[in-house]
């Protein structure tokens, strides 16, 4: 079922913070063009300083104990690939572990947040920007051409993965987490005219 704004696979809407070291990297106009050239359309964005209660909100409010406790079950994953044990005795308290050094890393500065909109626009903003660890993102992606991050480093810090980018995962996802950024008279409604190439039927009007 597609979701309420979804009258159309051309108004899939998701949401993308310019995280605070993409801020301080003075990467923020690179970043957004990466998306707008793919013929995705800015609907909204805000420069925000998050306070630790709000990323805090804002990752747990999106999925809850059933997220944390994915989380953790991926980071104790992680650990045991390496060879080591996790310091943590539940999935839930290694995923709470995760959630506050995520927190802590997104309230540390500004971010820029934004709304995209377009067709598959949740899948193809998570292509553009590659995968969550930076260091095993394909190059020509956001995180494999800028950075240089991984899990590794961050573990041996005690800290969360410096990736630049968050970008919503599914359309649920999005559809939540839009909400708790914007408010709805924040979303603008209008035409581009790179749409009418994008997404017209009939090619109508071209020709002179």
């Amino acid at each position: 079922m597609r979701r309420k704004y979804m009258d159309h696979p051309k108004k899939e809407r998701t949401l993308v913070i310019i995280k605070p070291d993409g801020l301080q990297r003075s990467l923020i106009g690179e970043i957004i063009s990466r998306y707008e050239r793919t013929g995705l359309k800015l609907i909204a964005m805000k420069m925000v300083t998050p306070t630790q209660k709000m990323a805090i909100d804002h990752y747990y409010g999106v999925g809850g104990d059933a997220w944390l406790e994915e989380v953790g079950r991926k980071a104790r994953a992680a650990y045991e690939k390496k060879g080591l044990k996790s310091p943590y005795k539940t999935n839930l308290d290694n995923g709470r572990a995760v959630m506050m050094a995520n927190a802590k890393y997104l309230s540390s500065s500004p971010v820029i947040a934004m709304v995209w909109q377009g067709n598959g626009a949740v899948g193809l903003v998570r292509k553009i920007t590659g995968s969550t660890e930076p260091q095993s993102s394909d190059v020509g992606t956001i995180r494999g051409d800028f950075t240089l991050d991984s899990y590794a480093m961050a573990d041996l810090d005690q800290r969360s993965v410096r990736n630049l980018i968050h970008a919503s995962g599914t359309q649920e996802e999005a559809e939540k987490e839009i909400k708790f950024w914007f408010k709805k008279d924040e979303l603008h409604n209008y035409r581009l005219i790179q749409e009418q190439i994008l997404y017209d039927v009939n090619l109508d009007g071209l020709k002179e």
